[in-house]
C-alpha cells in the first residue's frame, strides 16, 4: 500500500552538498510523515531527521544546522508526497545508506547511497 523511492545519492566532497528525495506514494495517512535514516558501512541504523505531516521537523542533536528537510505534497494528490532532505557541510562520517520511513506506519524504502570522500 505504500511505496518509497529514494534518489539522490552519490559521491561528493567532504564540505559539499548534496540533496536527497524521498517520493512516497500510497496509503494517505502513512505517507505524510516521513523520516530519514542513514547507516554507515559496519555501523548501527541512526536516525536523521523527520517531517511530520504539520511540517514539524525533527533533527538528530549532530546535524541540526547543517541539514534540512522539507515536503511537497498537494492536497490534490493526497497520495503523494516528496521529501528532501538537503545535506551541507557534508564530512566523511555522513557515508552511508540513507533510507526513508514512514515514520507511523514504518515501512521502508530501499535506500540511496551517499560517500563523501576527502
Amino acid at each position: 500500500q505504500v511505496q518509497l523511492v529514494e534518489s539522490g545519492g552519490g559521491p561528493v566532497q567532504s564540505g559539499g552538498s548534496l540533496r536527497l528525495f524521498c517520493e512516497a506514494s500510497g496509503y494517505r495517512y502513512c505517507i505524510h510523515d516521513i523520516s530519514w535514516y542513514r547507516q554507515a558501512p559496519g555501523k548501527n541504523i541512526e536516525f536523521v531527521s523527520r517531517i511530520e505531516s504539520s511540517g514539524t521537523t525533527t533533527y538528530a542533536a549532530s546535524l541540526k544546522g547543517r541539514f534540512t528537510i522539507s515536503h511537497i505534497s498537494r492536497e490534490a494528490e493526497p497520495e503523494k508526497n516528496t521529501v528532501h532532505l538537503q545535506m551541507g557541510s557534508l564530512q566523511s562520517e555522513g557515508t552511508g545508506l540513507y533510507t526513508c520511513q514512514t515514520a507511523y506506519c514504518g515501512d521502508w524504502g530501499q535506500g540511496t547511497p551517499v560517500t563523501v570522500s576527502s
